[in-house]
């Protein structure tokens, strides 16, 4: 399941509402990101979104907080961000350090700010269907889904991962798609036997290649949300595509529809607080 093709689709579908927002108000979507220090994959991935929006028309700002910084600076400069009018939507870059509570600056973002989907108010809208931001990985997954035409409903997905803003979200998009659900983590036991039920497997366990060809059920759809140096995700690839139906690249699957998705979230924040 390649996602760069529907990724450039949607984001193009994005730039053209952007550009007839800015015609209409004579403002431009803006997204404002926080970055916690220099850490390279962070700076990186930071660099690549704040891009994304120049070729989109989406203005961007961005605030660089030093590796020093204190939860209380963190919570306050995103509180800034949330009252700001000129900023539409905020994105606290993942992780910003084991000494700071990510929570307490997730939880600064304005709901209807919050387009990368991370704070309580989006997570509940996902558990109960509500209008809202999704998480942005978990939402590219369940696009990528459709635009591949694989129908979620009494299928058997199996999520491997529990982070806040991946694994779980994941879970309860795929649950409000008809899906059963079952999610799993380093703690679960007999993992390779629920990974060697699933229909649908979703990878987000942050390790290279933990699941391996073998354990994947024939005909299975494979969603691989890792990514790690070589570049390799979360699934042996190579082994997988052999007994997968369909099966996510790395690079080239989720990460595309990640930002894709992003980019969707802020122009249609932009357009609900301009009016």
């Amino acid at each position: 399941m390649d996602g760069t093709g529907p990724a450039r689709r949607l984001t193009g579908t994005s730039a053209a509402a952007a550009a007839e927002l800015r015609r209409r108000t004579g403002t431009a979507p803006c997204l404002a990101t926080v970055l916690v220090g220099e850490d390279p994959a962070s700076v990186t991935y930071v660099r690549m979104k704040r891009a994304a929006c120049a070729r989109a028309g989406i203005a961007s700002r961005h605030v660089a907080l030093p590796a020093s910084v204190s939860t209380a600076e963190l919570v306050d400069a995103v509180g800034g961000l949330s009252a700001d009018p000129g900023v539409h939507g905020i994105l606290v870059q993942h992780p910003v350090g084991p000494h700071l509570d990510e929570r307490a600056a997730f939880e600064a973002i304005a709901p209807e700010k919050d387009v990368d989907g991370v704070t309580t108010h989006s997570f509940a809208a996902m558990g109960f269907g509500l209008p809202g931001f999704v998480s942005c990985t978990p939402g590219g997954i369940v696009r990528l889904l459709d635009e591949y035409g694989v129908d979620l409903a009494g299928k058997h997905a199996v999520v491997v991962g529990r982070s806040a803003i991946l694994g779980r979200p994941a879970g309860l998009l795929l649950l409000g798609r008809d899906a059963t659900v079952t999610y799993c983590h380093s703690r679960t036991a007999d993992l390779r036997s629920l990974v060697r039920e699933a229909d649908v497997l979703v990878a987000a366990v942050g390790r290279p290649r933990f699941i391996a060809g073998a354990d994947v059920k024939p005909g299975a759809v494979v969603v691989d949300a890792g990514y790690h140096p070589g570049p390799v995700g979360d699934v042996d690839f190579e082994t997988a595509r052999l007994r997968a139906s369909l099966i996510t690249p790395v690079p080239g699957g989720v990460g595309p529809m990640t930002i894709a998705v992003l980019l969707a979230q802020t122009v249609q924040a932009a357009e609900r607080q301009l009016g």
